[in-house]
């Protein structure tokens, strides 16, 4: 895990691997929580029977957000930003999705910063490429480029 403790630290840092996740398992019950929550219950995530028969996967495949929406969580094992007052998610630059995430497979996250500008003495925003890695799979499920704004 690597961790940036200054505004200074960040920038010298812009360019490297800030850490690789544990694999999670993307089961059943995380899509079916993420598919009630969000109104999104598309037979290809939720039906099992129908997904396994019908979809060219022959599962049921997460959401491209719900894949999206595990990187904060995911990211606490590869980075950690202190001595920041305030942390906020200043939005993300590009998203894409390149593999669909089968129920039942391991996920991991692999952090790089790629970007590091300094908004005042006090205030940097953080640019991470966050790569969704897939166990075994020959494309990463998505990347992002996420922005955290953070104020020292």
């Amino acid at each position: 895990m690597r961790v940036l403790a200054s505004i200074d630290e960040a920038i010298a840092a812009v360019g490297q691997e800030m850490g690789v996740s544990q694999w999670t398992v993307v089961d059943q019950d995380r899509v079916d929580t993420f598919a009630e929550t969000t109104g999104d219950d598309q037979w290809i995530h939720v039906d099992v029977e129908r997904a396994t028969r019908e979809s060219d996967f022959g599962a049921p495949i997460a959401h491209g957000f719900l894949t999206l929406s595990m990187i904060p969580a995911l990211s606490r094992e590869n980075y950690r930003v202190e001595n920041a007052k305030m942390g906020i998610n200043y939005g993300l630059n590009k998203v894409r999705f390149l593999a669909p995430v089968v129920v039942g497979k391991r996920v991991r996250l692999r952090s790089v910063l790629v970007d590091a500008v300094k908004v005042d003495d006090a205030t940097v925003d953080l640019t991470f490429r966050q790569t969704i890695e897939i166990d075994a799979g020959q494309k990463p499920a998505a990347v992002a480029d996420v922005i955290a704004r953070m104020v020292f």
